[in-house]
């Protein structure tokens, strides 16, 4: 099932993507209570989407999924290749980073380059999003904490990100993290770490690669952050991004206004957003 969150004539709501169609899911509270209590509305969610109805998908604004996850954790240098190109050494313990709340971008709105700075950056990633969650889950379990899976771009503010020691400031300017189109839920997506990923700018692939490279797999990161911290349905995992950003190019291509990054993975759709400077 896609799930996704939707305004239409002012009002913000959750609602089921069917072919070119949305359908309002009915249910009161955001998509964190939706996945919170997915066990009690799953049958009847499958049986709206069968019936069809709806509104066009192109009537409607999307929103991102999940418009203020509780956490984003994020991680780094997973993937050989990006590894390279950043000229470090390949991580023997895995390596997060936070993104802000406020970071968070509906999947087809403006991307803001701040005030004061020229090195905003595109990294295509896919997201896990958190759904019964947990403490101490173990790898082999999982498979069971997962909800489903969106499209995310780790986007970064290079000088800030490298200015200290902590990336997180640099991965936290607004509206640096979009996500969507939606969620597709975990039981569709028949292998998280199958999957082709590519982002392009103004029409150019700049990144391709495929969730098989990742360094650290998904149900690793969930043994790692849930050692330390409870796992809350709705919270938001950025996996990793490949090679081919633009801070690895010779000479370096950073994002500037009017530049208009596309970022897609197989089975999931895509994101789009033009970059503008900050008013």
């Amino acid at each position: 099932m896609k799930l996704a969150t939707y305004t239409v004539d002012n009002r913000t709501r959750t609602g089921i993507v069917v072919g070119d169609s949305i359908i309002d899911t009915g249910l009161p509270g955001s998509m964190i209570d939706l996945i919170r209590d997915w066990d009690t509305v799953r049958a009847a969610l499958e049986d709206k989407a069968k019936g069809g109805g709806g509104v066009p998908l192109a009537s409607v604004k999307l929103e991102a999924p999940i418009p203020r996850p509780g956490k984003i954790w994020a991680i780094g240098l997973n993937y050989a290749d990006h590894i390279a190109e950043s000229k470090m050494e390949t991580p023997q313990r895995q390596v997060w980073f936070t993104k802000a709340q406020t970071s968070v971008n509906a999947p087809f709105d403006d991307i803001q380059i701040a005030k004061g700075t020229a090195t905003a950056d595109y990294e295509v990633e896919l997201v896990a999003v958190i759904g019964k969650g947990g403490k101490h889950i173990a790898a082999a379990d999982a498979p069971a904490a997962i909800f489903g899976y969106c499209v995310g771009n780790d986007v970064t503010e290079r000088l800030w990100q490298h200015a200290g020691p902590q990336w997180s400031l640099g991965k936290s300017f607004d509206t640096h993290a979009p996500m969507g189109p939606w969620i597709v839920t975990a039981d569709e997506v028949e292998d998280p770490h199958a999957l082709d990923l590519r982002c392009f700018v103004n029409g150019q692939m700049r990144q391709e690669s495929n969730t098989r490279h990742l360094v650290f797999d998904i149900w690793s990161q969930v043994e790692h952050l849930s050692v330390g911290m409870t796992l809350e349905p709705g919270d938001c995992l950025f996996t990793g991004t490949p090679g081919g950003v633009g801070a690895a190019m010779d000479p370096r291509q950073f994002l500037k206004a009017g530049d208009v990054v596309r970022c897609e993975i197989e089975g999931l759709g895509h994101i789009e957003a033009v970059m503008v400077d900050e008013a």
